[in-house]
Parts: C-alpha cells; structure tokens; sequence
C-alpha cells in the first residue's frame, strides 16, 4: 500500500469513527483487520504521516530476490505465492522465509507493478479420515509443457497418496503408462512409503481393470497376477466419486500446479529426480491444509503400521526396450540420482542420443540396441549424485599424443592407410584428438577382424572420425551375425560297403501262396 493510500485510509478510519461506527463495523465496511483499525485510532495526523513516510526507506527481506520474483510473475502472471516459494526454495536453497512473508511480498510487488492475477476457486468436500496404514489412493495425470526450444512436450505422471498422512510419490514417463509401468511404479512407491498399505484406491483404469460388474472386478491379467503376489485389496472409484478421490484428485492438482506450472523440461531423468527433491521440500513438507500437519512428520507414525515388503522387484529388466535413457554431452546417463559413464565418443552431437538400459541383479547394462552389443557394464550404486565410471572409459593419458597414434596406426593391417586417416582426424578434431584415439582403439579392440575393411570404407567415402570407423566396424559385424551359416555337402565315399551292392534272395511264388494257406 503506498503512502497516500495509508493517509487516505487513517482519515477514513477517523471519520467513520466519529460517526459512531464500532472497530468492528469500520474494519468490515473497509474490509481491513480490526488490529490494524486499533493501530490507526491509536495515531495522530502527523504520526500517521511520519509512519507511512517511513515505510518507503524499509527493506524487506525479498528486497534482494524482487527482480527474479518479478520475472516470474511478468512472464506467468495467474502464478501463485505458494508457487513462488516453492520455486524459491528451489533456486536459493539456503534461503530461510515463511510462507506469509512470500505472500505479503508478492501481494506487494503486484499493486506495486501492476501485476493482477486471476483467482480460480476450489471446491473441497469432507472425506472421513482413515486409520494409519489402512489405505493409499493411486491416479494419473497427463500435462503438456514447454521444452528448452520452446516445443511442447506431453508427459504422463502418476500419483499415490497415504490417505492418512498425505504423504505423497510421483513419477513421469514421456509416454503413455502400460501396465508393466504402472506395476513398476507401485514398487518404487512402496519403497519410498516404507512400506504397503492394507487397501488400494483406484480409478476405473484400463491399464488396472476391465471391467466391474456389479461390484464383480475383473483386472487385467497382468495386474491380478502382481495383486496376488502382493496380497494388498482394491476398492475401484466410480467415475466422479468426490468422496471417496478426493485426496488423490488433489493431489494431480496440486503437481500441475505447484509442481509442473511453468517448469521448462530438458530431460526426464532430471524432471523426475526434481520432482522427488520438490516432494521433500514442498510436496510432504508444507503444513497440510486440512489436517494442519507435516505430511513427513505424520508418515514417521505411520510408516510403522505399513506392511514391509520385499526388495524392489526386478520388474524394470523384464520391460525391454522400454527402459531408455539419454546420453549427455560427458558421456554419462543418468539413473537412479547417480551418473554412470559411457566409452568416450558415445554422443554424437547430431545424433540419437539415447541407450537401453537393463537391470541383472546388482549390475547396470546399457547397450545402444534393445538387444545389441553391450556398451558398458557397472554395478549400481546405492548412493545419489555419485560420478560412477569405469576406468577403460577414460582418457589414456599414460601415453603422448604421437605415441598413442603410432601405438594405433601399428595395429592395421595396411600402415600407410590408418596413418592417413589418423591424420586427417587429427587435422578436424584438434582439440579431441586423443579422445578420438581411444574410439579408433575401441573399435580394434571389439572388431579387430573388421577394422580394415571399414578403413578402406572410411578412407574411400572421406568419413574422417573415429565415431564413424567404429559405426561401419559395428555394422559389418552386425552382417556377419545375420548371415546363416552354409550347410556342408556330403562328399561321396570311394568305397562301398559291401551290403550295398548285395541282392535279396527271391523264392517261387508257390512257396508264398502255402506260407499263406492259399491253394493246395
């Protein structure tokens, strides 16, 4: 509020109370508290005047995050205070602010700058509260949002809530769930609860069920089977049952909202990883509105009526090619909050950037191809944001850069070739020349019988780079697997056996007919 506007109001104040007006009539009719009526009967014209004056030189403690705030709210201007200190909370770690400061400061900045926004009312209805460990309710959610070249990009999430403390999981796919997903995702959230509740609350689902006939439910095969394995019970919604949703229905909103709103993507494991990180700070932090608690400090209680269940079940090696991940410019994917390293020259700048990855037992297998040559092999880590790396992966620097090349250029067949092409390599990758050196001896290494003839390739089609002689060396073996193997002819034996030439012995046919009691 400025200062004319507080003068204004101070006068207002007076007046009506000169009139006979009650402090509570006169805050409702100018819809201010009645302390801050109290604070202005209290006060002189030039009190007032000194006070409002002095407002203007006040910092206050977002003072240093305004420009930052302001920019959100110009660029998004429906986006809410909650929203505004989440992202705050995201971006300044360390800062330490409640959430009515963010919400004084951001009512502030909008008179101030003129930023209205527009108000969406919600409509809640009471659901009676459960017992700890009785239930969790599950949905899906499904937004569209704005990628680092300003595309849309539509992602797939799924939600489950305890419905005793609210506390909450949430996992993205950028593509449509299926049931092995959506099996997948109940385990990581079991994992993350600590624990299975007693009954599990779903949507009339296809990838759940297939029907439910008066009160019969009929699950897909896949999900019966996993429901028998796990032993929880299912209690199906019907469509638009408010009473009985209306936990997890919040719960959708409130990651496209507070979550997802105006949140760039670049990939999904990072989307995912700051989804998890926005739980903990915001999502199972903040004091719930309904039951006035924590849902972190709640679920310590009530982890401990939730049924412990086994290991997280293998159920992503069993997806195939669904498991992918993105290879970044360092030749790392991401899994599970830890990098694990590719060999140098995996990403290609301007190509697929994208591997499979599979899960046998404690180890990480990543491969180009659903069921291609392994690229890399690593146990898993049980840490976050640990660098895992393999040590064949990595630069050689034991040796100089001439006397690595020679160590290559001795390995072909035909010397004079590989030194041509190492130096025109060397002469476009300049600054990568080593790391190129290493892809050349990958390749060696991995297809030594088909190095040279992918050099002639390379050298005849003027493809000068390490990536691509290892690439024809992948394909020609590739050929060689598909081939089928040639059926040996049989050669015709010098000698004969004897039996072969020999002639059945023959009898009269009279002696057949009396064998067989014909005519006598």
């Amino acid at each position: 509020m400025r200062k004319v506007e507080k003068l204004i109001l101070f006068l207002e104040i007076h007046q009506l109370r000169e009139k006979g007006f009650s402090r509570s009539a006169i805050a409702r009719k100018l819809g201010i508290s009645r302390n801050t009526v109290n604070k202005y009967l209290k006060m002189t014209f030039e009190e007032a005047k000194d006070w409002a004056a002095s407002l203007g030189s006040r910092t206050k403690k977002l003072d240093s995050y305004q420009d930052k705030i302001l920019s959100w709210l110009k660029n998004d201007p429906d986006m809410s205070s909650a929203q505004v200190e989440a992202w705050l909370k995201e971006h300044y770690p360390d800062l330490v602010v409640g959430g009515s400061t963010v919400r004084n400061y951001v009512s502030h900045l909008r008179d101030v700058y003129h930023i209205p926004k527009v108000l969406h009312v919600r409509s809640y209805e009471a659901i009676e509260e459960l017992p700890m460990g009785q239930q969790m309710q599950v949905d899906w959610g499904e937004i569209t949002v704005k990628n680092l070249e300003k595309k849309d990009v539509k992602l797939y999430f799924i939600t489950f809530v305890l419905s005793h403390s609210r506390f909450k999981y949430v996992e993205f796919l950028d593509r449509p769930f299926t049931t092995r997903d959506t099996i997948s995702c109940h385990e990581k959230a079991f994992q993350f609860f600590g624990g299975m509740p007693k009954e599990i609350v779903y949507d009339q689902d296809h990838l759940i069920t297939v029907s439910e006939n008066a009160g019969d439910i009929i699950l897909t095969s896949e999900f019966q089977a996993y429901k028998q394995d796990r032993g929880f019970r299912i209690y199906l919604c019907r469509k638009a049952d408010p009473e009985s949703k209306g936990r997890v229905e919040n719960v959708v909103k409130y990651v496209k909202r507070n979550f997802v709103k105006h949140r760039i993507f670049s990939n999904l494991e990072t989307w995912n990883e700051k989804c998890i990180a926005w739980l903990e700070r915001t999502g199972n932090y903040n004091v719930h509105n309904t039951t006035k608690k924590r849902p972190v400090e709640v679920h310590a209680l009530e982890k401990q009526h939730l049924k412990p269940v086994s290991p997280l079940l293998s159920f992503e090696s069993n997806l195939g090619s669904s498991i992918t991940r993105t290879i970044h410019k360092d030749n790392v994917i991401k899994y599970k909050s830890n990098r694990y390293s590719l060999p140098l020259g995996t990403y290609r700048p301007r190509g697929e950037n994208k591997v499979y990855i599979e899960i046998q037992e404690e180890n990480l297998i990543i491969r180009k191809e659903p069921q291609g040559e392994v690229l890399a092999r690593h146990k898993i880590s049980h840490g976050k944001g640990e660098l895992i790396k393999n040590r064949q992966y990595t630069r050689d620097r034991s040796k100089g850069i001439q006397a690595y090349k020679e160590t290559v250029i001795r390995q072909f067949e035909n010397q004079e070739k590989a030194e041509q092409f190492i130096h025109e390599v060397g002469c476009r990758y300049p600054r990568y020349i080593r790391d190129q050196l290493q892809v050349i001896q990958y390749a060696i290494t991995h297809f030594r019988s088909d190095i040279n003839e992918a050099l002639d390739v390379c050298i005849k089609d003027q493809l000068w780079s390490g990536n691509d002689l290892r690439d024809i060396t992948q394909h020609f073996a590739r050929l060689k697997e598909k081939e089928t193997p040639k059926v040996p002819t049989m050669q015709k034996s010098k000698t004969i056996n004897p039996a072969i030439k020999a002639t059945a012995a023959t009898r009269d046919m009279e002696q057949y007919i009396e064998i067989l009691g014909g005519a006598s």
